[in-house]
Formats: structure tokens, sequence, C-alpha cells
């Protein structure tokens, strides 16, 4: 296929879906934070949020920004590292991406097979498989229709569960009975659990800002749109997760109760049994939304790479009529089906390595490309000159490493083996392209 071709045949994102498409895969809805306050506490948790996206999620999308306007390439971060440290650390970069969202993948799917549990309790392990597989199947056939069709779903995925959590919110501001940032901590708790896996989920939960950058060549003038996308995802994230718990908290209480799918049982309690159900709805759906988006923009890594000589050449295909990578999505929603898991409570912890370790490689690549490459056309650039740079990439630094220092012995050790596997299947990989190269 001629550019061209590909250029015809893909069909991009406006402004309007963009958005919708970003805040499904970095937020989706409040759930999954509940543990949060029963690990850190209520306070502590209530700090993090509102805390943390200056450290993590504000930097990283300035720096996204930035070099999204400099270098709107499909396959974003993998090929700014690339472009910035050399071949080792840019595949590092795209590898360790593409391999932390196999898990990940597979526990959406898994998860929102879960939450129809409320309606049916004595489901069948073997349905639940399908379920899970049958979604699977589904987003797999909307992003092969492209960015536009998956920006639709999202849209429409959002205001589904916009609307019960919305409603919550506002019924619960009329019943506030509690402070909600009482206690700080809870008393007698291990010291990282208040602190490292508080911190983890919080990152976790505000991860994945330059994920979308993978996407620009699929985004009408990217380099005004993605700026502006960040501009208005950043803040509504915030709003997403901050709300629904501080209102949580302060109208039902019972912080130590606060668990994994708690904002379904404070719904019931604020709004009733109908409301109670709508959260747990939302909250399934939430799972549909990650998905959707996770395929979307991890599924550009490995056609990006492919592209760049490190995987099979087959990942590079198009679909003829549509213009998208679908043997590199196909590929993908193969192997979440094989690594389907029940649940997300030690993934968090070995993800936020590998997620760690790609947003360190990115904001360094902000630094490094403003030395080496002067030159390039900056649309946007990170504000405050050489200090705004320095804030930008000094902050998500210094809080990776807090993160990591922090993680329990789960995370310490899978968190590692995943990171030291990168360089291994590099030097594989290299190595047998210099064994065929020598052959020829």
């Amino acid at each position: 296929m001629t550019a061209s071709t590909k250029s015809s045949a893909l069909r991009k994102a406006s402004l309007f879906y963009l958005v919708f498409v970003m805040f499904s895969y970095t937020t989706g809805g409040p759930f999954g934070i509940e543990d949060m306050v029963t690990t850190s506490g209520p306070g502590i948790a209530l700090i993090y949020i509102l805390v943390l996206p200056f450290f993590w999620s504000i930097p990283v999308s300035l720096v996204s920004a930035e070099l999204t306007t400099a270098l709107p390439v499909e396959g974003g971060f993998y090929r700014w590292s690339r472009a910035a440290f050399g071949d080792f650390w840019g595949f590092l970069a795209g590898w360790w991406n593409w391999t932390a969202s196999f898990p990940l993948g597979s526990a959406y799917a898994v998860l929102f097979a879960d939450y129809l549990k409320y309606y049916s309790p004595h489901m069948p392990a073997w349905q639940h498989y399908l379920i899970s597989l049958a979604l699977v199947a589904i987003l797999t056939w909307v992003n092969v229709r492209g960015i536009q069709m998956v920006g639709q779903v999202a849209t429409a995925l959002e205001v589904i569960i916009f609307v019960p959590v919305a409603t919550m919110i506002a019924l619960g501001l009329a019943h506030w009975h509690f402070n909600p940032f009482h206690p700080w901590m809870p008393p007698h708790q291990a010291t990282f659990k208040i602190f490292g896996v508080g911190l983890a989920v919080g990152l976790w939960s505000y991860s994945g800002y330059e994920q979308l950058s993978t996407l620009a060549e699929e985004v009408e003038n990217p380099q005004r749109t993605y700026p502006l996308a960040l501009a208005l995802v950043v803040p509504l994230s915030i709003a997403a997760y901050f709300l629904p718990m501080v209102v949580g908290l302060a109208s039902v209480g019972h912080w130590q109760d606060w668990h994994t799918g708690f904002f379904s049982d404070a719904a019931r309690l604020i709004g009733g049994p109908s409301l109670g159900t709508a959260m747990t709805l939302a909250a399934a759906v939430c799972n549909i939304a990650l998905l959707n988006s996770t395929i979307l923009s991890t599924t550009r890594m490995p056609f990006a790479m492919a592209e760049d000589g490190y995987l099979p050449h087959a990942l590079t295909r198009r679909h003829p009529r549509y213009g998208t990578p679908w043997l590199a999505i196909v590929v993908s929603a193969v192997i979440y089906c094989l690594l389907a898991l029940h649940s997300l409570t030690q993934l968090v912890s070995v993800y936020i390595w590998l997620r760690s370790a790609t947003t360190v490689l990115t904001v360094l690549s902000a630094w490094k490309l403003r030395r080496s490459r002067p030159e390039l056309n900056r649309a946007f650039a990170i504000p405050g000159g050489r200090l705004g740079l320095t804030y930008a990439v000094g902050a998500p630094l210094i809080m990776a490493v807090v993160a990591l220092l922090g993680s329990d012995r789960f995370g310490l050790i899978g968190g590692a083996i995943a990171l030291a596997l990168g360089p291994v299947v590099y030097l594989f990989l290299r190595r047998n392209t210099a064994l065929r190269e020598n052959r020829i």
C-alpha cells in the first residue's frame, strides 16, 4: 500500500473523539482506586489524587505535547526514545510498553465478566471465560475498523459511565455527614502499604498520557489536536477520581470497608438499589472502555517496531479497507485471551515498573532532543524555558524512584524480572537478524 493510499484509507480522529479515547485509556472512570482508602487511609488517598498529577500526569503530558508536535509519528514515544538514545533504548521503550499491555488487557476483559456476576451470581467458569473472549473479539473488530470507530464507541461508553457517577456525586453532596480526610492514615498499617501500595495505585491511575502519541498519524492535525486533548483530559481525570471518592467518604463513611467495587455499595447507600445497580453496570462498562482504548494504543507499538525491523514484518500489514494494522491488533488480542487473569491486585505492582520505565525514557527523550535536535519544529514547547523543562523531566523521575522503592515484594521481584527480559529479547533478536544477514 502506497503512502497516499494508506492516508486515504485511514479515517482520522478529530479532537472530540481523541478526548474520549484518551480519557478512556487514562481514566475510564473512578473504579479501581477504592483500595487506596483502606491501604493508605482516607486523608492520604485524597491527597495522592490531588497532588500526584503535578509530579506525574501533568509533566508527562507537557513532554508528550511537545514531542508529538515535534515528531508526530506512528509509534510515538518508542520512536522518540529511539531518536534520542538510539536503537537499544528505543527497543526497550517499545517492548516494555507492549508486554505490559498483555496482562492488563486480559485483566480488563476478565474484570468485565467479574462484574456481571452481580447479575448472575452462579455463573459457571466456562461462561465467565467465554464472556471475556467475546468481549476481546468484539473490541478487536471495533479497533480493526479504525480510530474513528473506537472514538465513537468510547464516547458512548463514557456517557453510560458518567450518568450514575454524576448522580451519586449530586446526591452525596446533599448527605455530607463525615470528614472525608479522617483518618489521615490507617492505624497499625505497614509503612509500605500506606505509602508504597497506595502510591503504586495512584501512579497506575494517572499513567498513560504519553500512550496515545503512538496514534499521531491517525489524528487530524496532531500538532494542534494532541496538546489540546491533553489540556482537557488531565483536569477531567483528576475530577473523575477525586469527586466520587471525597463524596463517598463524606456521605457514607465506612472507610475500613472500601475495596474494589465499593463505589457500587456507596451508590446503593446514597441513592438506593437502583443507583447501586446502575453503578455496577458503569463499572463493568468502564472495563470495556479501558480495554477498547488499550487495544487501540498498544497495538501500534508492534506495528512500528515491525516497520523498523525488530519484529516480524508481517505485523506491518494494514487492512485494505480501513488502513489499520490489523494483524498487530489480532496478535495482541490473541495474547490477551491466552493470558486471561482473574485479578489486577498483583498486576498493578508489576505493571507500574514497566510503565515507570517507559515514562522515564519518554521524559528523558524531551531533554535529550532539546540538546541534540534543537531544529525540530515544536509547535508546542514546555513553558518556562529551562526551569519548565527541568520540572517536566525531574518530577516524574523522582516519583518513579519513590514508587519503585516502595514496591511490595511481589512487585519488586516481578517488576525487575519483567524489565530484565527487555535487553535479553533485544540481544536475541539482534543476533538472529545478524545471522540472517550473514546467510544472505
